[in-house]
């Protein structure tokens, strides 16, 4: 079957670290992901299937790992060769369709006892990503087991699935997985209640789903948002902010609402209750702790890699520091419900086949510039 696969190595990485320096996505072109002609993944014993991928995203970990950014954390809890894709719609051999829940906890790797945190129904905590009849992966799409979205065909384990209605189109149904992170952000914000004002740094595809998110599944009264380009700040409107400016003028319209004052350096006296970081850069991460209020909370909702942070703040002013991975199921029940209600499928800006891989990395790498959010492959037409 045909599948995209990125192997170990070391050579082409570093040539895609540097490509990707120069321009983000350049690291499809020479690193070490490539279309191939592979067997498809074997089935393991237990409650497994095959799924074949109908439409599969491109996430900002995907394009982290293709140009060679992302962090060596990630190395003793993935397999190579590996197949990407882990926000995946799917057919299984009954020709029902359904979404992916990616997360590969104890369930799935056959462990018994399972961990406490499997048992609790927190399976996004689950320690044992390495051990387990499967080989090392933090997700499905990053595991050499269960192959991935970017391909013909991939295995899954039933307690993986989650069936797609029959009035919910493919293109709303890849949304699911990346609104069920938001979902589990805005489940996190709401379990610490209501809050007066919330500051959303970043308008791509993770920031307007968490918009679109806290609107539905928490309490918030005013929700400032930042974003880069025109049709991001549209659709950060419609989604829910109430007032959407540049990066750079979040300090200025936070400190109007706040009647705070500003040290030098740019440091807010005051500050927002709570700032949730959907890019995870050094620079979006610097900024939320320059808006937070003293005694409030970032969420770190997207992805960071190796940053180097002033965090004399975080300690003087009992700033809460806090990273939000992943989901569970129940997230991805609400996301399902939310994709349908607010019309997200409108989010997914571009498909393309799996042969033209290098174009469509480039265009999600720099989907914001070129006027678009969310790009998939559209795997419909491909058979093992």
């Amino acid at each position: 079957m045909k599948a995209l696969r990125f192997e170990r190595k070391a050579g082409r990485y570093a040539a895609a670290a540097v490509a990707g320096r120069l321009r983000a996505g350049a690291g499809a072109s020479v690193g070490p992901l490539s279309l191939a002609d592979v067997d498809e993944p074997e089935l393991p014993d237990g409650d497994w299937v095959r799924l074949r991928p109908l439409l599969a995203g491109i996430c900002g970990s995907d394009l982290a790992t293709i140009d060679g950014h992302s962090s060596r954390y990630f190395e003793p809890i993935v397999s190579f060769p590996f197949t990407p894709g882990h926000e995946v719609v799917g057919r299984l051999d009954d020709g029902s369709r359904a979404v992916l829940i990616p997360v590969l906890s104890c369930v799935t790797r056959g462990i018994e006892p399972v961990c406490a945190a499997c048992a609790a129904g927190r399976t996004n905590h689950c320690g044992r990503i390495a051990f387990g009849h499967l080989e090392p992966g933090l997700q499905s799409g990053f595991c050499e087991s269960t192959g991935g979205g970017w391909s013909a065909s991939m295995v899954a384990h039933t307690s993986q699935l989650l069936a797609v209605p029959d009035a919910l189109s493919d293109e709303a149904a890849v949304l699911v997985e990346p609104t069920a992170c938001a979902v589990h952000a805005a489940h996190t914000v709401a379990a610490g209640g209501a809050r007066d004002t919330v500051a959303v740094i970043g308008a791509g595809t993770l920031g307007l789903l968490t918009i679109a998110a806290l609107r539905a599944e928490a309490s918030v009264g005013t929700l400032l948002a930042t974003a880069k380009h025109p049709h991001q700040k549209a659709l950060a409107a419609s989604l829910g902010a109430d007032q959407v400016v540049l990066p750079r003028e979040l300090p200025r319209v936070v400190r109007s609402r706040t009647g705070a004052f500003v040290l030098d350096g740019g440091q807010l006296t005051d500050g927002v209750d709570l700032v949730v970081d959907c890019v995870g850069s050094e620079a979006s991460l610097t900024q939320a702790l320059q808006v937070v209020a003293p005694g409030g909370e970032v969420l770190v909702v997207g992805m960071p890699g190796l940053t180097s942070l002033d965090l004399t703040g975080l300690w003087h002013r009992e700033t809460s520091l806090r990273g939000c991975y992943a989901y569970t199921r129940p997230d991805f029940e609400a996301a399902l419900a939310l994709v349908a209600d607010a019309g997200l499928e409108r989010l997914l800006s571009a498909t393309y086949p799996l042969s033209r891989f290098a174009e469509a990395i480039d265009h999600a790498a720099n989907a914001g510039a070129r006027g678009a959010v969310k790009v998939a492959f559209d795997l419909r037409k491909v058979r093992p």
